[in-house]
């Protein structure tokens, strides 16, 4: 029998019983935790809040025979107003997602805790599109689970680019190529196989200053220069997985 305090975010939640709720926690020391909060369902419950997704706070984790029950919650935020926009509430959600898609039990995740905190605090309080903040996400969360896209050479020929492009990003090499490249892949393809995207300079650009500057870049950014389909897609192919609630995303970002 073992108590402990872990400051976590609830990623997903499940209602469990009359007044219980099953919670997937996310620490940024321990990595996944799955606990049960005892009726935070209820009105008057001290843990109403505590079980809601979104929820940051210090919890209290009593944990017996591989069994794992929160006992107290001192909350440090709800990121609340992203429920009163529909379109962020979706972005946040998906950004849950993605997050839970890769954590472990008992695997230390401070980077990504910290990006994912980042990000949604950005979509919640600024009024910042929300279209670069996801994508600049994308972006980080590939770096963090280990395929960092390559954008300064081809990903075939190894030769420079020019500064101008033209640029096509091959989502299964997971980089740019350049034209000569992508003529090569288009003539030996086979009908229905992915082919490189194209891309802008200015969409290549950003992407080449996020991964430098980090946030900074996200800021005033236009949306037209931050590929979030493509990162979309990059993303979730390398994962091997369609992260369902990216359905639900606004159709300009589909």
């Amino acid at each position: 029998m073992v108590q402990t305090e872990n400051t976590a975010i609830v990623l997903r939640h499940v209602n469990y019983r009359d007044n219980d709720r099953m919670v997937t926690l996310f620490s940024p020391s321990r990595g996944r935790i799955d606990a049960v909060i005892r009726n935070c369902r209820k009105p008057k419950s001290h843990h109403l809040n505590a079980g809601e997704l979104f929820a940051l706070g210090d919890y209290m984790l009593y944990e017996n025979g591989g069994r794992v029950t929160v006992t107290s919650v001192h909350l440090i935020e709800t990121f609340f107003p992203l429920r009163q926009d529909y379109d962020r509430l979706t972005c946040g959600v998906y950004l849950l997602n993605l997050t839970e898609a890769v954590v472990e039990p008992e695997q230390e995740r401070q980077e990504l805790f910290m990006l994912l905190l980042h990000t949604l605090s950005r979509l919640t309080f600024s009024d910042q599109p929300w279209q670069p903040l996801i994508a600049g996400f994308l972006l980080h969360f590939s770096v963090c689970e280990g395929f960092k896209p390559r954008l300064n050479h081809c990903v075939y020929c190894g030769g420079s680019l020019p500064e101008e492009g033209p640029f096509f990003f091959d989502i299964q090499e997971g980089g740019i190529c350049c034209r000569a490249c992508r003529d090569r892949r288009k003539a030996a393809s086979r009908p229905g196989e992915r082919l490189p995207q194209p891309l802008t300079a200015e969409e290549v650009r950003w992407m080449r200053k996020t991964l430098q500057s980090g946030s900074a870049s996200w800021v005033d950014t236009p949306q037209a220069y931050a590929p979030f389909s493509l990162l979309r897609t990059f993303v979730e192919t390398r994962l091997g997985r369609k992260i369902r609630s990216g359905t639900m995303l606004p159709a300009t970002a589909r």
